[in-house]
């Protein structure tokens, strides 16, 4: 990390002869960067072990695979891999709420990381109890690390039109990708080939590490990221304790009523969150379209915002079936070797972020060639792209899944395929999204709904998860072609409704 600085700036990113940078940019990117890292290494590393985990040992895990697994079955995997996901998002709005009122981003940043560490160390004990208490853990760490460490990036410089800001976050989502490619490869493999506990034992070591140079590194990071924007008042404090007290004592009885019953089962759990991840991003929405205080043209973009949102939700309910039913696929219907070279199926995890690596800067270069000859596609008609992009995966995705219909093994090019058309309509999509959710925003709301926007990948997941629940098969052949005839027709029907779309974002381009 050291070689990677230049002089130029102070710690807290103002330039100044005689002072270091990152790249360029305030030192304190390096901090945030590097924790980052850190955090997404854990989180996709037990992520590439979480399917493949808790099916093995099970009816539908790979012949000769190693057991020790929690045995359950595809169904039940993928519905806690989405419900998992969805609470993640989910989270991330309380976790902002938390840093804006509560501890300060820094606090909140620091505590999130040993709440993480302390999940995958709960996820490194044998046994289902451990195993959900991790994941639950794991869930409110990341939550509470999500909004907050990205407000601490924007902190770092002189403003929104400080010139240095884009390629800030350009690099600290490098970080994201970084960690996202290794930790498959490192986790998965000692998880996957040696031993599952290892492996999470493995990501809470990497959070560790994260969570030790972030406490270093504070130094570096601007005053205001350990101020209180908004601070609760002893009474606002005292009405927010009584109610968390009274839920938690409703939760208590109800769900010790439903144990001693001997009625428990895991849907108890699983039902909930999923309902709670469409109720909530749609009480939301609505609360916001309400609002009378809002302006007529506020209005009118909270109304074209809701497009971007249904749209977003379409598209990660596939997306993020790339760590669950691809997964499975991979473990029980992919070749495991290439060119003789053997490897665990929770390495296809770290073609994404290979993708996304590799892509960015093309796709990048290709946007600013088009705006150049006023060719440029605008907000509405990317997102249209994303989602036949998406659609047209799983329509790639059907074609292996036949193939492997007779118990036989397909290439890995086929998934690597896959992964490289969903990292395409990533790149159309996340970005652009990201920077409509601050353009649409109305000023009452500029901070809640860059949380509204991570809703929508809660409710991606929560439909698969309620459909997973359901007993519906997400790795069927018409499941999946279902899906993605669904994707393509609401991709299309962005298009041709571009227009009206377009006038409801108002003097947003």
């Amino acid at each position: 990390m050291a070689s990677s600085l230049t002089k130029g700036a102070t710690a807290q990113g103002t330039p100044a002869s005689g002072g270091k940078t990152f790249f360029g940019h305030p030192r304190g990117l390096a901090t945030l960067f590097m924790t980052e890292m850190w955090e997404r290494f854990s989180y996709y590393g037990m992520r590439a072990l979480l399917v493949v985990y808790l099916i093995s040992g099970g009816p539908d895990a790979k012949k000769g695979a190693q057991g020790g697994g929690l045995g359950m079955t595809e169904v039940n995997a993928v519905a806690i891999y989405s419900v998992y996901v969805a609470l993640v998002y989910l989270l991330a709005m309380p976790g902002g709420w938390f840093g804006d009122r509560v501890w300060g981003p820094r606090r909140t940043v620091a505590i999130a990381a040993g709440v993480i560490m302390t999940g995958h160390l709960a996820l490194a004990v044998p046994g289902q109890g451990p195993f959900f208490a991790g994941l639950a853990l794991v869930a409110l760490g990341s939550g509470l690390l999500k909004s907050n460490i990205s407000t601490m990036v924007g902190q770092l410089y002189d403003g929104p039109q400080d010139p240095r800001r884009d390629g800030g976050f350009t690099l600290f989502y490098i970080g994201i990708n970084v960690g996202g490619f290794a930790a498959p490869l490192v986790i998965g493999t000692v998880g996957q080939s040696y031993n599952w506990h290892l492996g999470f034992a493995l990501a809470a070591l990497g959070m560790a590490l994260g969570l030790v140079q972030f406490l270093i590194g504070t130094r570096h990071l601007s005053p205001q990221s350990s101020v209180v924007p908004t601070p609760l008042t002893a009474e606002e404090r005292r009405a927010w304790l009584r109610k968390g007290l009274i839920w938690l004592i409703v939760a208590t009885v109800f769900y010790g009523a439903v144990v001693l019953s001997g009625h428990w089962t895991l849907n108890w759990a699983l039902v909930p969150i999923t309902v709670a991840g469409l109720v909530i991003p749609t009480g939301v929405l609505i609360r916001i379209k309400r609002d009378k205080e809002l302006t007529a043209v506020e209005q009118t973009k909270v109304s074209g915002y809701i497009w971007f949102f249904a749209a977003a939700a379409v598209f990660w309910m596939i997306f993020d079936q790339g760590g669950s039913t691809m997964s499975a696929f991979a473990e029980k219907k992919t070749a495991d070797n290439v060119f003789g070279l053997h490897f665990p199926s929770s390495w296809f995890q770290s073609v994404n972020s290979l993708w996304v690596m590799a892509l960015a800067p093309v796709f990048a270069w290709l946007w600013l060639w088009l705006a150049r000859r006023n060719r440029e596609p605008n907000t509405t008609v990317k997102f249209a792209m994303a989602l036949v992009l998406i659609g047209a995966s799983f329509f790639v995705f059907v074609v292996p899944m036949a193939m492997a219909s007779d118990g036989s093994t397909v290439s890995p090019a086929w998934l690597v395929s896959v992964y490289m058309i969903q990292t395409m309509g990533e790149l159309c999509l996340s970005p652009v999204g990201l920077s409509v959710t601050t353009k649409m925003a109305p000023e009452k709301y500029a901070s809640q709904m860059m949380g509204v926007w991570f809703l929508a990948v809660t409710a991606g997941d929560c439909i698969t998860g309620l459909l997973s629940i359901a007993g519906v098969d997400m790795s069927g052949t018409g499941v999946i072609a279902l899906e993605a005839s669904f994707a393509a027709l609401a991709g299309f029907a962005v298009y041709l409704y571009r227009k009206k779309i377009v006038a409801l974002m108002a003097d947003v381009r």
